[in-house]
């Protein structure tokens, strides 16, 4: 069959398909055997997996306690028990909160603060260094001098103050990280730019009289966002770490909400204490052990799978 407008066959439609897809589906092919050398890249893809598995698994492992709200954890007001009393596998906390409970259901906490942050960050980092690396003059000063004032303060000073103006919450902990977050990636993006603009393939797409907008944002971004991959692969467990760390110190929610580190800090002041059930007594490990592991493989996980990802994506690292 032939398009009469075109005077293209089917099968040669098919084969011009088939001679642009090969070499990119090589790439992909030879990208997963690089992933496949790494071992620290397995354990962290794997140690994801599972994580992410457990978020979206979180109604049937623990099922909500109060539909309306399932962060909130369920409680019995009564003096914390060891794990395994009463049906609590992981013990219960602060206030009676079950730990079972805020461990699977902040598994989903942690990946929507993180992804979210992450994803906003990254887009307003990417569409401002953009601008600034391609039209350059007085575009990229303005830019770049904003940027730089974002960078002169201390992030987690920065955080820490909006989240004491707009009050605490874990959503005022996702915008006051989405607010010190972004400048590093316009910061990453812009050198990618300025450096992948004086390509001869741009220089082509140029020369045939494409708009300005899309040379930036069809032939340079995208061959620009290999870094801000890496970068933004390593950032998901860096802001589950810096917002648990803001819940810690009392900027997060408030205390039975399933969220790691407001859970470890409801466990801190246990630390060195000793609680009675049953006439035994117990130091209670288990109300910030089991929350601070969960933070501990988290970052590990994106971590190492940020690193590999560089191993994949760095032209450098793949020879």
């Amino acid at each position: 069959m032939t398009d009469k407008k075109s005077g293209i066959s089917a099968a040669s439609a098919f084969g011009q398909f088939k001679k642009s897809i090969t070499p990119r589906m090589r790439e992909i092919r030879f990208s997963m055997y690089l992933a496949r050398k790494s071992l620290l890249a397995m354990i962290g893809l794997a140690i994801v997996i599972i994580i992410v598995s457990i978020a979206l698994l979180a109604p049937v492992l623990a099922p909500p306690a109060n539909p309306l709200d399932p962060m909130q954890m369920p409680r019995d007001f009564m003096t914390p028990k060891p794990p395994g009393a009463e049906g609590y596998a992981f013990g219960t906390g602060k206030l009676g909160t079950d730990i079972y409970y805020g461990v699977i259901w902040g598994a989903r906490t942690s990946i929507y603060v993180s992804v979210f942050v992450v994803m906003i960050a990254a887009f307003v980092g990417i569409i401002l260094g953009s601008l600034a690396g391609f039209y350059g003059g007085l575009i990229d000063e303005v830019l770049m001098r904003v940027t730089d004032v974002f960078l002169s303060i201390p992030s987690l000073i920065l955080a820490m103050a909006v989240c004491a103006v707009l009050g605490r919450s874990l959503d005022n902990i996702m915008l006051a990280l989405t607010m010190v977050w972004w400048p590093p990636y316009a910061r990453l993006i812009r050198g990618q730019v300025l450096s992948v603009r004086e390509s001869v393939y741009v220089e082509a797409a140029r020369a045939v009289g494409s708009k300005k907008s899309r040379v930036l944002f069809r032939h340079i971004v995208p061959n620009s966002l290999s870094p801000i991959l890496v970068s933004a692969t390593m950032d998901i467990g860096v802001v589950v770490l810096v917002a648990a760390g803001l819940s810690y110190i009392g900027f997060g929610p408030p205390s039975g909400t399933a969220e790691w580190g407001k859970m470890v800090s409801d466990g801190q002041q246990y630390f060195t204490g000793t609680i009675f059930y049953e006439g035994v007594a117990y130091n209670p490990w288990w109300m910030w052990v089991f929350p601070g592991t969960m933070i501990f493989f988290f970052v590990m996980g994106f971590n190492l799978l940020g690193d590999g990802l560089r191993d994949i994506l760095d032209p450098r690292l793949r020879r």
